[in-house]
């Protein structure tokens, strides 16, 4: 699978608003889950959210209420929209999605990261 990752904004400040979406493509059979997880520097990857390909979400405790995943099956896009942002929320944030093959195998791919910067 590809990955059309962008964010929506540039450099923000605490308290301010990003959108970031990743659209995956390619010989897509059937997707499962989608999300985010993200990597600040000197920090193991962690969760942010997931969503469902029933719409069912998931989030870390750390964002809940200010972020919002989402997506479109149609298009094969995850959204994540992140306000009141914080310094904290700064990291490298990396889609992915759980791909299922007509065989019934399913493998995750992620996507390229994409920077995100909160400035106090």
């Amino acid at each position: 699978l590809r990955f059309s990752c962008r964010r929506w904004g540039g450099l923000v400040q605490t308290g301010g608003s990003l959108r970031l979406s990743c659209a995956a493509s390619g010989s897509i059979f059937s997707i499962n889950d989608m999300g985010w997880y993200r990597q600040a520097p000197g920090n193991q990857r962690e969760s942010v959210a997931s969503i469902t390909s029933g719409g069912s979400t998931d989030y870390a405790d750390s964002v809940k209420g200010r972020f919002t995943i989402s997506r479109d099956n149609a298009k094969n896009t995850v959204y994540l929209q992140m306000n009141a942002l914080k310094p904290e929320d700064t990291a490298v944030y990396y889609c992915y999605v759980q791909h299922r093959e007509r065989t019934g195998y399913r493998m995750v791919y992620w996507g390229k990261g994409t920077q995100v910067t909160v400035s106090s």
